[in-house]
C-alpha cells in the first residue's frame, strides 16, 4: 500500500537521541506512513540503532551515504519519498502521537498544500511552548498564502519587528506537512549550509509558500524541539556567518526579483537583515569563539559596518520596538560595538537563565 506520508529524518551522530525520536514516530496514531532515515555518514552507533529499528518495523527505509550535510540528506529523502505528503523530523527531536494524524486529516479533507503546527522547546530540565498569538486554526488561500505566510517568512513588518525572537518561528520545516506534488512539481530543494550558513528551512519555505495555493496554521504544539544538544550545528560558533548570510540574502532577493514581488517584500527582507544583527552578534560572542574580548568587539564593529547590514539598519524603524530592543538597535544603527557587546552578553545570560 502506498504510504500517505513520508517522514524524512536526516541522521548524523545522534546515538543518544535516536531511540527517543523513532519511538515517537512508530507510536503515531496514524499507521500508513514510511520513515526515510538518511544516515549521513555517522561515525557513532546511529547506523546500528537504525538497523535494529528497521528489523522491528518494515515502514523504515534506510539510505546510507557519505557525510554531506543536512540539506543534502533531506534532498535525498525528497527524491525517495513515496507518500502523498512529506514531513521532516530532526533526529534529536520527537513528536506527539496525534501530530501526523491530525495534520493529514486537515490536508486531505480541505485539500491543503501545507499544514503547520506549533512546538515545545525542550531544555532537558524544563519545557517551554513557543506561543503564537493566533486562534487555534487559521486558513490562508491563494494570494493570502503569499501575502501573509511567504511575506512573513521573508521578514517582519510593522509591529512584527517588536519580537526578534519570533523571526524564524514560522520558518521551520519540521513543524509542517507538505503535499509532495507541490515540492516536486516546483523542484523545491534545500540549499547547502556551507553556502548560506543557516536558515535553509526558511529559504525552503519561502519557495514552498510562493507556489502553495493553501496553507493552514494549527495552533497546537505537537512537535518537541530539543534545545539541550550542545553538538547541534546551531550551537557552534561560525566565523563565516556574515559572508554566508550575505549569500542567503542574495538568494532571497533574487527570488523576489524573479517573481516581481512588491516593494513590501523588499522592506521585509531589509527588516530581516536588521534583526539578524542579533543572531550575528550572539554568534560573535558565543562560547565557541576563542578570540579575545577586544577582537570580539572589533568583529562586532566589522559586522555593523558590512555594507548590506549597514544599509538595512539605516532604514530600520524603531517605533514598534520595546525599550530594550530600541536600545539594542540604537547601538547597532550607530555602530557602537562596545555597547552592543554588553547588551549581547546580557541577552546571552538571560537566554540561559529564563528561556
Amino acid at each position: 500500500m502506498k504510504p500517505k506520508i513520508s517522514i524524512i529524518v536526516p541522521i548524523y551522530n545522534v546515538e543518544n537521541y535516536l531511540g527517543r525520536c523513532f519511538d515517537s514516530l512508530l507510536t503515531q496514531d496514524l499507521k500508513n506512513f514510511e520513515i526515510i532515515a538518511i544516515n549521513d555518514g555517522s561515525t557513532d552507533s546511529s547506523m546500528k540503532i537504525l538497523k535494529k529499528y528497521a528489523v522491528m518495523d518494515h515502514r523504515i527505509v534506510i539510505i546510507e551515504k557519505q557525510n554531506n550535510g543536512v540539506s543534502s540528506a533531506r534532498n535525498d529523502g525528497i527524491s525517495q519519498a513515496k507518500g502523498e505528503y512529506i514531513g521532516f523530523v530532526d533526529p534529536d527531536d520527537w513528536i506527539g502521537p496525534q501530530m501526523y494524524k491530525d495534520m493529514l486529516k486537515i490536508a486531505e479533507e480541505d485539500h491543503i498544500d501545507i499544514v503547520m503546527c506549533t512546538y515545545i522547546r525542550e531544555f532537558g530540565t524544563h519545557s517551554k511552548e513557543k506561543t503564537f498569538d493566533l486562534p487555534e486554526r487559521c486558513n490562508y488561500f491563494h494570494d493570502d498564502v503569499q501575502n501573509n505566510i511567504m511575506r512573513r517568512l521573508v521578514g517582519p513588518l510593522n509591529e512584527e519587528v517588536a519580537n526578534p525572537e519570533l523571526l524564524d518561528a514560522w520558518g521551520t520545516v519540521w513543524s509542517k506537512l507538505y503535499r509532495t506534488e507541490l515540492i516536486r512539481k516546483n523542484n523545491i530543494r534545500f540549499i547547502d549550509l556551507n553556502e548560506i550558513g543557516s536558515n535553509e528551512d526558511t529559504l525552503f519555505n519561502i519557495h514552498a509558500s510562493y507556489y502553495a495555493k493553501s496553507f493552514v496554521f494549527l495552533n497546537k504544539p505537537y512537535y518537541h524541539y530539543w534545545r539541550a544538544n550542545n553538538t547541534s550545528i546551531t550551537s557552534k560558533h561560525n566565523p563565516h556567518l556574515v559572508s554566508q548570510f550575505g549569500k542567503l540574502y542574495n538568494r532571497v532577493e533574487g527570488f523576489l526579483n524573479e517573481k516581481k514581488l512588491s516593494d513590501e517584500f523588499q522592506l521585509a527582507l531589509n527588516n530581516r537583515i536588521s534583526l539578524n544583527t542579533l543572531g550575528l552578534g550572539l554568534n560573535t560572542i558565543s562560547k565557541g569563539n576563542s578570540r579575545s574580548f577586544i577582537k570580539q568587539v572589533n568583529d562586532l564593529k566589522n559586522v555593523l559596518n558590512n555594507n548590506r547590514i549597514k544599509r538595512s539598519l539605516d532604514q530600520f524603524e524603531l517605533k514598534h520596538c520595546s525599550m530594550i530592543w530600541k536600545t539594542f538597535f540604537f547601538f547597532a544603527k550607530k555602530r557602537l560595538a562596545f555597547g552592543l557587546y554588553i547588551m549581547l552578553m546580557s541577552i546571552e545570560v538571560l537566554r540561559k537563565t529564563i528561556r
